[in-house]
Formats: structure tokens, C-alpha cells, sequence
């Protein structure tokens, strides 16, 4: 479960602009749905791009779309409500609620043992005008009548007993106060907070601590009594499914709801228009300074918010945007950042700007505003207009080859008052001029219309007065749909059928799996995998070769930096050189890009001495960051290697200092050495000609062999004395805690099949694992806690761990019951309940991974590299289903023992030992 909120986390600071709002993912398909017989009290609506509107009687809206292509079923229900809809003192009740709906309710009392054993991927979101729900199955009808069922009786008739409030209310405290260790979260409520005067956007979905800490079951009841309704709500099932027997499902489960007599509350507030530059200042623990500036702009569906994108794009894109070029490339910043989001009503258009601590911020600050504000003065050029129609056209093509996601992307434009606003947005970004663009920077982009945040007035006001937004029906009146999409084969997703499909081949030492089949937009999944060297020839040289490969993406021989952005764009390559997703019609193009970014990188010197920067602030960021601090001591304390070798663990101190005093010409010299493409692996899974793949793979990376001859290091087993330590934070409002134990195990050894299913019932099966029931169910102490199994593929190195957060004052007890759920696991072991709630998800969960092309593509380097196909997967869920309660009582017994476990804790000791 979740809550969105605008996106500043640190991995925006350094990271390439994300356009458009972040709410955006989907797919559609150009299938047209054939007519159906409708059940009684059901009228069908408009249809577009295969996915088709109906009608219940009661009010509720259903979108269909069926997708034949992938085994998959989604099933999405979206309800207009948000944190915009709070009263004052209930902040954060919308996003509380969420949480209550996994609780139960009379026709499915176990909502997430259901989920488990249905291999179930689910989630929900709270947004300031929507909260929805979504769940992906494997396809069966079984699994979409359950769904059906269980959102039908959740609508109206959720448990919502007060015991379960005492308990859940202290799990989103704790997600707020994970958000609370976050500068870049902690300054956007700030920001919006200031932003506000009296419309409810100025309080995010998370809410404010005392809301949550005393919302009342009462009035969280009549919150949902009123808005959860099927007037106010909007189901959509996508992927492999009946559609008549959809319709039949939903009729029936949701039919039986009455239509709602109540009347939705109207919102009256209205945000006055500002009055001036608004300036808020938040200081708290971190180790870089942020500066954002947020403008008001229109709800979405106003016509100026296609330029206002536009113009927002053009701006902070990285590495062509204008903030880049004038503060990243001056070495004024370590990044910038600007990222519209979807809002009904006027919202905050929001840039950013990060550099080290102890520049000065004053002085970026003025120059961050003045190019900003001075954007009006200098219209786009045709080539900045040109790559953002491509980057625009690129994320919409992307959106629509993703069929399962397409209740999250459509959900954004629900809330807006119309589904359909996707496809009209697709069709008309297009129409943006430069003057457009122009003309909303000029309206918009002023001082007085300026809300600054920084974490470290005028006689003469201007006013930006915020245009009223048209309707949806207005918006669309005029508008015909223009979208279509090619299809993808009815592909039977089975391990036995990926096997027979997929052609292996080697050329030298070069191991390559091409499966080839229609996919969704002609979509194809590529995945790369090279060797080098062996421990003497890398011993010493690992952080120059990690350095060098990853800065590839900086420039080469044809292309600058900037260069190799646009011609990703063209080439509509989505990813890196070695993993990426593109389009039948530009693989082999792709393919031959991708080798000549590999083989041919300059490293140039500017470029280097930026991302040198960017290390440096990353790494002081995690100097007090306590998830950081504790990887790294349980790190350094199993660590089984001498300094030097490639499988060290390093201090961040070493880091640092190998940061700081690197040469250009020793990447140079490391890439040289061991860059090459004759010895791996790759896996392209999707739309294409295997020939014509085989001829470019042939031709551009076959001939490229490392000068480091490829030896396989052997992997090295350490069992230290157990360690119990507490590193301090103060200030830090979230605290981390780990523990690990090592011991020797190899896959292929009969006990690790009973030790993996023993795993998935303490603490890896998700919210129905019993480290996840007792800390955060039961005693509701925790957001997140998981344990973990890694085992070796080739040497008996293995680890077992639990990974977990709390409130300082509350990780010593989360360490308690975390250490009784593993003593009584190893006293009374697990319960043939348990075990077969495991077995029945195994091969669900193995199934959704091979209906997903880009998880095959990945599983295919592991089973090349190893010799295998995936029928070995298949062998392994059988040892799975064979496993009995006492081997995977006695497996956990030998392996897991509390007195060889390590355990950090980190966070504010001081709140930590307060009474």
C-alpha cells in the first residue's frame, strides 16, 4: 500500500527529467471488443482502442479490455477520493482507510493469505483525487471471480472493527515516519504546505502524525459509507479473460449494490490567487542542499497544461534541458529536475535544483530563478520543440505496450472525469507550438506566482490569474480517437513452451537465446551479459573497470552525451546498452547502438568530473542514512576477501577516496583491458527476425574479445562471531534493522527447496508471512519487515537474514519478536496449513514471471550462463510441492540459528532509550 507524493526523493536529484505525470502507466490495445450480450440493468458506452465502457444501474462505470497475448489478468477499481476530500483533523484518513480494505471483509475475511495463495501481484495508492486498488493474477476464471467478489464486497460491506485500527494506524505512523527521513519528502510538504492557504493539495495523502495518531473508527466509517459507493468508483479488468463472463461476474456481485441515496459532498474551496513570492526553509539532517520552486498552474485538463509540459520538459530534461546545460554543466549543481503531475484542480508546477553542502545557495538560487523566469524571453528552438514531440510520442508508445499496467495509467484520467482523456492527450500534444509554450511560461512562470523551498518582497505585486478549466465533455466533444496498436499472439506462457520456442545458439563463447513472437506494439525485451577476467587480472582494478562501464552512457566517438540521448530517442531504445526494450522496426538499429556504445566510449573529462560530484554528495548522503550504515557494517563483518579483491567489501571511506582520485586515463586503461563482447550471454525475447539478430550479434559483438582472459571466481563462505550493535543517527525520525547469518549451501543440495519454502513462510511470502503478521499486523510496530535466503549457484555459500524498519523508540521490540517468530518456528515448526499455502502459489508465482518478456529475457542470461533450460525452474517447483512440514521445520532448525546471528540496529539512540 502507498501513498503518491511528488516526486523529490534523492534518486530525482541526480536522475534524468521523468515527464509526464508519474501516474502515467499503461497500455492499451487496438482490439476491437465484439459485442456481448448485456446482463439485465447493464447499457454499454463509448469504446476506443479495444477497451469499452459499460454502465450498472447503481452508477458504477466498467471498462473492459480484454489482452489475449499474455496469461495475465488485472483487475483495477479506481475511487474518486483522495486526501483532497479530508476534513480539517482527519488528514491522512483516505490513505488510513487503504489500509483497512486488506483487513477483511465477510466474503473474504483473509484478504492477503487469498492474494498468497492466488500468486497475486497487488498494491494500492492514495492520491489527493483517487485511491485505487489493483491486483494481477494468473489468468483463470477462478481468479476473476474472486476478484470480482472481493471488490465488490469490500465496496460496502469492509470490516472496519476498531481493533484493527488500533493496530494499523501505528503501521502508517511508521510510513510517515520513513517519509520523515527523507529530505527531499520532508520538503515537498513544506513546499505545499506553503504553497496553500486553504485547498486541501496543500496537505499530502500521507497526513499529518496527530490526524493519524487519533482518527476515530466512527468517523473513518462514515468516510467510507460515503465515498465508497458504486456511483463514485470505476472498475476496469484487463488481460486474458471472458468478457461476457466479466460482465455476467460483475452484474451479479456488483448489481446487488444498491444505488446510493446519499449525496457526494461538493468542495467549494477555491485557492485565492497569490499575492507574492513565497519562501519556506527546512533544515534537518542531510548532506546536500535543495532548492525547489513550484508555480501554480491550471487543473490538468486546462488547454495551457500541454504547453506548460512542454515547456517543463525543455527546461529540466538531463543532459539537453536548459537547467542542465546552465547549472550541471557549469559545475553551479550536481542535478536538476521538473516534473508535471496529474490534479483536477489548480496544482503546483514544480522544478529543483541540488548541489553539495556548503556552496552557495544563494547564488544558485538566483541563477536557478532567472533562468526559469527569463524562459519566456527565449522562445524553444525547432530542435528543442522536435526531441520533446519525440520524448512525448516515446513515453505514450511505451504506455501502450504494457496491458497489465493500464488500469494504473488510466486511473490518473478517471479522476480527471473521463478515461478517454488518455487517448485525447496522445492525439494532441502534438499541436504545441513554440509559441504556446512562449505564452504559458510568460503567463505563469513569474514571481509572484513563486513558492521557493530550500533545504539549509515587491511594492509592485504581479498576479497570475488561474484560468477555470473546461469539463471533460467539453474537452471531448470535438475529438475523434485516432489510436491503433498492432497484436500480440494468443502465446501459451509455460516453461515447457519457452523451452520449445526459443532458439540457442552460440557463436565462440558468446551464449545466445532468441525467442521470437508477436508481442503488444511489436515490443522486444533485450538483455546482455559479458565476462572478464579472472582474480588475478582483476584483483586491484575492480572500482576503475565498475566506473568505466558505468559512465559508458557519457559519450563516445559518434556521439556526445547529449547526442546519445536524442539518438536513444530515435531509436526508441528504452534502458542501457545491455538491457533494454525497443520495437521490431528499430532492434537491429538498436542492437547496433548498443555495440557502439560498448566498444567505442570516450570518457570525456567534463563529463567525468560531473559524475565524480554526483558520487561524492551521493556518498555523503549516506553518511547518516540508517539503511546504508547497517548494509554496510553487516557488509564489512561477513566480508571473506582481501583488500583488492573483486569481491571486497569496501568501507565508504575507500570509496570515497578511490572517488576522489581517479584518472581519466585509468578508466581508460581498466575498459580497455577488460571491455568485450565475446564472452556472456544475451536474450532477446519479443517481435523480430532471428537472422537478421544473428547477423548483427555476428558482425558487432562476437569479434570484440576482452584482452583479460575469463576465469570464474570461486566465492568464499565467512562465519564470523555474531555481532549485536547499535549505530547512532540522531536526528533520524525512521531506524533500521538487520540481521544476517552465513553458512554453507549450494542450490543443487536436497535441503535448500524445504529451506526456501520455511523462508517464504517466515518472513518471504509478503503480508502473509509471519515476521510481516506479528510486527506489523499484530503489534503494528513496523511498515516493512522481510527476511531474505541467498544461496550459491556454484560454491556452498549461503546467508539468511530479515531486513526491517521501525520508529527508533520501536526497534527493540520489533528485534524481540522478530527473534520469538524465529524460536518458535525452530520449536514447533510450520503447519501443514502453512506449507500449502506456499505450494499453492510456487508455480503462480513462476508463471507471471514467464508471462512478462522482460523477466524471461533476464531468467534467460541466468539459465545460458548456467547450462539449463526452464524446465529446471519447473523441477525446482516440484521439489517445492514435495516438501513436508518437518523438512522445512528440520531445515530452518540446522541453518537458522539465533546465536550465529549478526544483528545492526541504526537510527536516534536517544529516542530510542526515551521512556
Amino acid at each position: 500500500m502507498n501513498w503518491m507524493l511528488m516526486p523529490l526523493s534523492l534518486s530525482l536529484y541526480v536522475r534524468r527529467f521523468a515527464v509526464l505525470c508519474v501516474m502515467l502507466l499503461g497500455a492499451l490495445i487496438a482490439q476491437s471488443v465484439a459485442a456481448l450480450a448485456l446482463p439485465t440493468g447493464v447499457s454499454q458506452g463509448p469504446s476506443v482502442a479495444g477497451i469499452t465502457e459499460y454502465r450498472l444501474a447503481n452508477g458504477l462505470t466498467v471498462l473492459l479490455f480484454p489482452d489475449n497475448s499474455q496469461a495475465k489478468l488485472t483487475v483495477n477499481i479506481s475511487y474518486l477520493v483522495g486526501s483532497r476530500h479530508e476534513n480539517y483533523g482527519e488528514t491522512g484518513q483516505a490513505h488510513l482507510l487503504e489500509h483497512m480494505l486488506f483487513k477483511g471483509s465477510p466474503k473474504v475475511p483473509d484478504v492477503n493469505t487469498e492474494y498468497t495463495q492466488r500468486a497475486a501481484q497487488m498494491n494500492a495508492i492514495t492520491r489527493a483525487d483517487l485511491t485505487n486498488y489493483f491486483a494481477t493474477f494468473p489468468a483463470s476464471d477462478d481468479n476473476l471471480k474472486f476478484a470480482i467478489t472481493l471488490e465488490a464486497d469490500r465496496m460496502v460491506n469492509a470490516y472496519l472493527r476498531k481493533a484493527d485500527l488500533d493496530k494499523e494506524f501505528s503501521v502508517v505512523r511508521n510510513e510517515f515516519e520513513a517519509g520523515e527521513n527523507n529530505p527531499g519528502q520532508v520538503l515537498t510538504k513544506r513546499l505545499f504546505a506553503v504553497a496553500y492557504d486553504w485547498h486541501n493539495y496543500g496537505k499530502l495523502p500521507i497526513g499529518n502524525r496527530s490526524d493519524i495518531e487519533n482518527v476515530s473508527i466512527e468517523n473513518l466509517r462514515s468516510f467510507y459509507k460515503t465515498y465508497y459507493q458504486p456511483d463514485n468508483a470505476v472498475l476496469l479488468v484487463a488481460g486474458k479473460f471472458d468478457p461476457a463472463l466479466a460482465l455476467v461476474e460483475i452484474a451479479r456481485e456488483f448489481g446487488a449494490i444498491a444505488k446510493p441515496t446519499r449525496t457526494l459532498p461538493k468542495l467549494n474551496t477555491v485557492e485565492p490567487t497569490q499575492d507574492g513570492e513565497r519562501s519556506v526553509v527546512v533544515r534537518g539532517k542531510g548532506d546536500i542542499q535543495i532548492i525547489a520552486a513550484a508555480y501554480k498552474v491550471p487543473g490538468t485538463l486546462h488547454p495551457d497544461m500541454e504547453a506548460l509540459g512542454y515547456a517543463a520538459l525543455i527546461l529540466s530534461n538531463t543532459p539537453s534541458g536548459r537547467l542542465h546545460k546552465k547549472l550541471v554543466e557549469t559545475q553551479k549543481a550536481l542535478g536538476v529536475g521538473g516534473q508535471p503531475l496529474a490534479y483536477l484542480d489548480p496544482h503546483p508546477l514544480t522544478f529543483l535544483v541540488v548541489q553539495k553542502a556548503g556552496e552557495n545557495v544563494e547564488a544558485l538560487r538566483e541563477a536557478f530563478l532567472n533562468e526559469l523566469e527569463k524562459f519566456a524571453e527565449s522562445p524553444p528552438t525547432d530542435e528543442e520543440m522536435q526531441r520533446t514531440r519525440t520524448v512525448y510520442d516515446n513515453i505514450y508508445e511505451s504506455m501502450l505496450s504494457q496491458p497489465e499496467r493500464v488500469g494504473l495509467m488510466l486511473s490518473s484520467y478517471i479522476a480527471l472525469g473521463d478515461w478517454r482523456l488518455f487517448f485525447y492527450g496522445k492525439d494532441n500534444h502534438k499541436n504545441v507550438t513554440a509559441a504556446n509554450v512562449q505564452a504559458v511560461a510568460k503567463k505563469y512562470f513569474i514571481r509572484d506566482n513563486r513558492t521557493v523551498a530550500t533545504f539549509l518582497p515587491e511594492n509592485a505585486p504581479q498576479r497570475a490569474e488561474i484560468a477555470v478549466a473546461p469539463s471533460a465533455a467539453d474537452v471531448l466533444k470535438n475529438w475523434k480517437p485516432t489510436t491503433q496498436i498492432a497484436q500480440g499472439e494468443n502465446f501459451e506462457a509455460t516453461a515447457k513452451n519457452i523451452d520449445a520456442r526459443t532458439q540457442i545458439s552460440s557463436i565462440g563463447e558468446l551464449k545466445i537465446a532468441l525467442l521470437p513472437k508477436k508481442t503488444r506494439n511489436e515490443t522486444v525485451q533485450v538483455r546482455m551479459s559479458f565476462n572478464r577476467g579472472d582474480e588475478t587480472s582483476r584483483t586491484g582494478r575492480e572500482n576503475a573497470w565498475g566506473l568505466a562501464r558505468n559512465t559508458v552512457m557519457l559519450g563516445n566517438t559518434k556521439f556526445s552525451r547529449a547526442q546519445l540521448s536524442d539518438e536513444l530517442q530515435k531509436r526508441k531504445l528504452q534502458g542501457g546498452a545491455m538491457s533494454f526494450e525497443t520495437r521490431r522496426e528499430n532492434l537491429v538499429a538498436a542492437l547496433e547502438l548498443a555495440a557502439q556504445i560498448l566498444h567505442e566510449p570516450t570518457f570525456p573529462e567534463s563529463e567525468l568530473e560531473l559524475q565524480r560530484k554526483e558520487s561524492l554528495a551521493g556518498l555523503e548522503f549516506s553518511k547518516s542514512e540508517p539503511a546504508a550504515l547497517v548494509a554496510e557494517r553487516l557488509g564489512r563483518h561477513f566480508n571473506a576477501y582481501p583488500v583488492g579483491h573483486p569481491f571486497y567489501r569496501e568501507s565508504r571511506e575507500e570509496i570515497e577516496a578511490f572517488v576522489k582520485r581517479y584518472t581519466r586515463d585509468e578508466l581508460v586503461k581498466a575498459y580497455a583491458d577488460f571491455a568485450g563482447t565475446s564472452n556472456g550471454e544475451i536474450a532477446i525475447v519479443g517481435d523480430f527476425d532471428p537472422a537478421a539478430v544473428l547477423a548483427v550479434l555476428r558482425k558487432e559483438f562476437s569479434p570484440r574479445t576482452s584482452k583479460a582472459p575469463y576465469a570464474r571466481i570461486a566465492s568464499r563462505l565467512s562465519t564470523p562471531p555474531a555481532i549485536n550493535e547499535w549505530i547512532d543517527t540522531p536526528g533520524k525520525e525512521n531506524a533500521t534493522l538487520r540481521m544476517s547469518t552465513s553458512f554453507a549451501l549450494k542450490r543443487d543440495h536436497p535441503e535448500y527447496a524445504a529451506l526456501w519454502v520455511a523462508n517464504e513462510i517466515v518472513g518471504a511470502g509478503g503480508l502473509d508471512s509471519r515476521l510481516m503478521a506479528r510486527v506489523r499486523g499484530k503489534e503494528g510496530l513496523s511498515y516493512g519487515i522481510s527476511s531474505s535466503f541467498s544461496v550459491g549457484v556454484y560454491d556452498a555459500v549461503a546467508s539468511w537474514g530479515v531486513n526491517g524498519i521501525a520508529a527508533p523508540q520501536n526497534v527493540l521490540r520489533v528485534e524481540r519478536a522478530v527473534l520469538e517468530e524465529i524460536a518458535s518456528a525452530r520449536e514447533q515448526g510450520f503447519s501443514a496449513e502453512e506449507i500449502a499455502r506456499i505450494k499453492s502459489g510456487v508455480r503462480g508465482s513462476y508463471n507471471q514471471n514467464y508471462a512478462n518478456d522482460a523477466a524471461v529475457a533476464s531468467m534467460w542470461l541466468d539459465r545460458l550462463d548456467r547450462g539449463l533450460r526452464f524446465a529446471d525452474y519447473e523441477a525446482f517447483i516440484d521439489k517445492v510441492l514435495a516438501v513436508t512440514p518437518e523438512q522445512a521445520r528440520d531445515a530452518f532448525r540446522k541453518y537458522v540459528d539465533p546465536a550465529k546471528l549478526s544483528i545492526v540496529k541504526a537510527g536516534d539512540k536517544k529516542k530510542a532509550e526515551a521512556k
